[in-house]
């Protein structure tokens, strides 16, 4: 797929089954997220690959992060979270591992990490994977940063859910841009 055409056709997918990406087409989505533009070349970006019985794993972590915040959660609303890992048969979890550097502030490097989930989930597109890039309150959520691992210097960008579309991408929709620009002068 050109590029422009994935650029101005991609969409989510959210309805994912088996299989994930090949540790191939894996390489491939890495390669493009950190081409990324890159102020001072910090690279300030981690990928944490999430598949198999792991999934299951990142589900009792978002349990006990719900339940850290809201004590008193329901049975059904732990097993709804508890089941949101296994939407996908793989997860990547962006992160931005902040650095101090007098040039480049967080907000750049964070923003960095951000065009780089951004990368991925439209190179996944134009190689037909399905992705899908979540945040919500995991993303931010304490015990889900140290159970992933995260130190204190390191912020979640997004989880990119990612497998085989079960069903046909549905057509991006069509944005006037004229509405978007204005001229300054």
């Amino acid at each position: 797929m050109e590029v422009i055409t994935a650029l101005q056709n991609r969409v989510s997918c959210a309805l994912l089954t088996e299989p994930g990406p090949s540790a191939e087409q894996l390489e491939i989505l890495l390669k493009a997220a950190v081409r990324a533009p890159d102020h001072a070349m910090l690279k300030p970006w981690r990928f944490l690959l999430i598949e198999g019985a792991a999934r299951e794993k990142m589900g009792e972590l978002l349990a006990k992060a719900v339940l850290a915040d809201k004590p008193d959660s329901d049975a059904a609303a732990l097993k709804k979270i508890r089941r949101k890992p296994l939407r996908a048969p793989t997860i990547l979890v962006v992160i931005a591992k902040i650095k101090e550097h007098p040039k480049v502030p967080a907000i750049e490097q964070i923003i960095t990490v951000g065009a780089a989930a951004n990368n991925l989930v439209t190179a996944a597109f134009s190689l037909g994977i399905g992705a899908y890039w979540r945040t919500g309150s995991a993303a931010y959520n304490n015990v889900v940063k140290t159970g992933l691992g995260l130190v204190p210097s390191e912020e979640i960008i997004g989880f990119i859910y990612l497998g085989t579309p079960q069903v046909k991408f549905k057509p991006a929709p069509q944005v006037e841009v004229g509405e978007l620009l204005e001229r300054w002068s």
